[in-house]
């Protein structure tokens, strides 16, 4: 059980706004979705006594693990946003929604003969127009009926139609004008239909004509002294509002868009993006970047529309793409995006109406988020900076090791022996330096002699870097620039890059880990020994008590459980653990070969796994006869003799899979 403190927003992050929240468990799963009109008074509701919280709140709060909120404008658009991400996330503490039970649509069903006029709820059906959700049920029924003094059409479910059409009489809203009653053949199905487009068009943001008639009505009406009807008039003019009311996360035009808004300081900016379909926010997503150089809004600009749209085709680009400044020139990357889409794309920044203030909201966010940062970004600065200190002091360094680099051993029972090297810069990770290697010198389970092979391989790529360098800048100095050397030249190494060239080892680490014992660390300095490399540390994390390791030591270093300092060398090592059982698996798959059983006809998964269940290998399988192949559970005696004359012909393929568990299965 969680201890809300231990993740509680500290004092001025929430922004006193309406906003929805998401409580997100240790595994980043969202658990309550909720709305409020000042975020900062409802989060701080959930901050008190525990005593004093409802039994669900106090359990909820207490499996949470974190919260984050999204800014908004209006109530109303918090109550679209909390719909929205209760429908994405199903959140196991949003009990309200639960039981098919969501925000009511208008529905018109153009699928059906008669077009039926409702209000829906739950999943949605094909031929079926919608429009909303709406916050109110209430107020879509009172402008339905509203509407149907203009819009005459019908809203009566299937039986009363039915009924209505076998007696030759209308319903009641047919005798008060409220239907057309083609129940009765009073319009035809083509006159009802045009009723249903003319009704959809209007629910399509077509009501400017028909609020000023009534509006015009209301005052004709009061300047008669018919209060009574002016009164009415005004509560249909109120209830079409309510219902026709436009959210904030909703355009008008129903437009597909994106929206991108920065917020930016000296050092930092952060960028945040609405991406809105059909004229809704169906998306939403940011980062924060380090302006590493002197950069304009234009260029922040230009760079986050080369990252959104850099590997997107088609219909992922959108019509509109609304940003705070347009780059300069305008024009080449207006080119490129409409070059993208295939069609033409509008770059521009909006100037008034319901697109700016969507705007304005999507920049409230990215100043909100940039603040965020900032906050947590101190607190993780203090943080990584006292486990570098733990760990220079626990090493005796001296100083903090800035680039620490693993390296980790995997391999499945001597075969495919492979090495991985992550690197973590000022303890984050720098995936862009992460290598991996392909141990061809010896095969077997010698993780010591591979560790030895890969750090030789490692720092000698650095000394020939650092010999190529010198060798450069000295040909400067004198005029002449040297020849590549050729790849002959060049030492064992790991992957090369896409376009041929050897991966680059120039930065050397202040400080190596390896992923075990004291065998690994003494291979490990061995090799920087044989190397003349003597100005960088090595230390190893043996994974049974998490002891640290130094070469030439009988004891190891142990780190209190609680120091910040062991976390970072555990994540370290993780690291580089899963990045070598990636490489590994993933030359695994490449090497072994399909079953004989994947060629036998009518031969599904499920009759594989049970006849390599039952058998034990294909060779076993093979020998069998067609009786015995036809005791398995689920395999006739047809199915067996196909398998048995299947394999009668097989060629023997290499060793198969065993689809039940994923291991190998040898013959016997």
């Amino acid at each position: 059980m969680a201890d809300p403190s231990s993740y509680r927003p500290k004092p001025g992050e929430i922004p006193d706004s309406p906003g929805v929240y998401r409580f997100r468990d240790e595994h980043r799963r969202v658990i309550y979705v909720g709305k409020a009109k000042s975020l900062r008074q409802r989060l701080a509701n959930y901050f008190q006594d525990l005593a004093g919280l409802h039994p669900r709140t106090r359990t909820m709060v207490t499996t949470a693990a974190s919260v984050e909120w999204t800014v908004v404008s209006t109530e109303v658009e918090a109550l679209q946003l909390e719909y929205s991400w209760i429908k994405e996330y199903d959140p196991r503490f949003n009990v309200k929604y639960r039981d098919d039970k969501s925000y009511p649509y208008l529905a018109v069903t153009m699928n059906e003969e008669f077009p039926r006029v409702q209000v829906m709820r739950g999943q949605k059906k094909k031929g079926v127009r919608y429009f909303g959700p709406y916050g109110q049920a209430w107020a879509i029924r009172e402008t339905v009926d509203l509407m149907l003094r203009a819009f005459p059409v019908r809203t009566c479910s299937a039986g009363v139609f039915k009924r209505s059409a076998q007696i030759g009489r209308p319903c009641l809203l047919g005798y008060i004008g409220k239907c057309s009653a083609p129940c009765v053949g009073r319009v035809s199905p083509e006159e009802h239909r045009q009723l249903a487009d003319d009704f959809c068009d209007f629910m399509a943001g077509h009501t400017g004509s028909y609020l000023r008639r009534l509006e015009r009505d209301m005052a004709e009406a009061a300047e008669e002294m018919e209060y009574e009807r002016a009164a009415r008039l005004r509560d249909d003019i109120d209830a079409l509002r309510r219902a026709m009311e436009k959210s904030a996360v909703v355009l008008t035009d129903a437009t597909d868009a994106d929206l991108i808004a920065v917020a930016e300081d000296e050092l930092e900016a952060a960028v945040q993006i609405f991406h809105v379909r059909g004229g809704r926010v169906r998306g939403q997503r940011g980062w924060v970047t380090d302006k590493v150089e002197d950069v304009s809004t234009p260029d922040l600009v230009e760079h986050a529309l080369q990252q959104l749209y850099g590997e997107e085709r088609g219909d992922a680009v959108p019509k509109e793409v609304l940003v705070p400044a347009l780059p300069e020139p305008v024009e080449p990357i207006g080119q490129w995006l409409s070059e993208r889409r295939g069609a033409q794309v509008s770059l521009r920044i909006p100037q008034r109406g319901d697109k700016r203030a969507l705007m304005e909201t999507v920049h409230r966010n990215a100043e909100q988020a940039l603040v965020l940062h900032k906050t947590k970004r101190a607190s993780d600065l203090t943080t990584r900076s006292r486990a570098l200190e733990e760990i220079a002091d626990a090493l005796d360094l001296d100083t903090a090791p800035l680039r620490i680099e693993c390296f980790d051993i995997s391999h499945l029972q001597g075969d495919d022996v492979v090495a991985s090297m992550v690197v973590f810069e000022d303890g984050l990770a720098r995936k862009s330096e992460y290598r991996r290697f392909q141990i061809k010198s010896f095969a077997g389970q010698d993780d010591v002699r591979s560790m030895h092979e890969v750090i030789s391989r490692r720092f000698r790529r650095y000394l020939l870097e650092k010999q190529k360098t010198g060798e450069w800048q000295e040909e400067q100095v004198s005029g002449e620039v040297p020849p590549s050397p050729s790849e002959e030249d060049a030492p064992l190494e790991g992957p090369r890059e896409e376009d041929g060239r050897p991966k680059k080892f120039a930065y050397p680490p202040q400080l190596v880990v390896v992923d075990g014992g004291q065998p690994q660390v003494a291979a490990a300095q061995a090799a920087l020994d044989e190397l003349g490399v003597d100005d960088v540390a090595v230390c190893g994390l043996a994974k049974r008590l998490e002891e640290v390791w130094l070469p030439g030591e009988s004891d190891p270093v142990v780190l209190p459980r609680s120091s910040e300092g062991l976390y970072l060398l555990q994540r370290v090592r993780d690291e580089a653990h899963r990045f070598a059982i990636r490489y590994q698996r993933d030359k695994r798959g490449k090497r072994i070969r399909t079953s004989p059983l994947d060629a036998v006809p009518g031969l599904g998964e499920t009759r594989k796994k049970a006849l390599l269940k039952h058998f034990g290998s294909v060779k076993k399988l093979r020998a069998a006869s067609v009786t015995e192949i036809a005791e398995v559970p689920g395999v006739g005696r047809k199915t067996a003799e196909t398998v048995a004359a299947a394999l009668a012909g097989a060629v023997p393929a290499g060793p198969a899979v065993n689809t039940a568990t994923g291991e190998i299965v040898e013959d016997e």
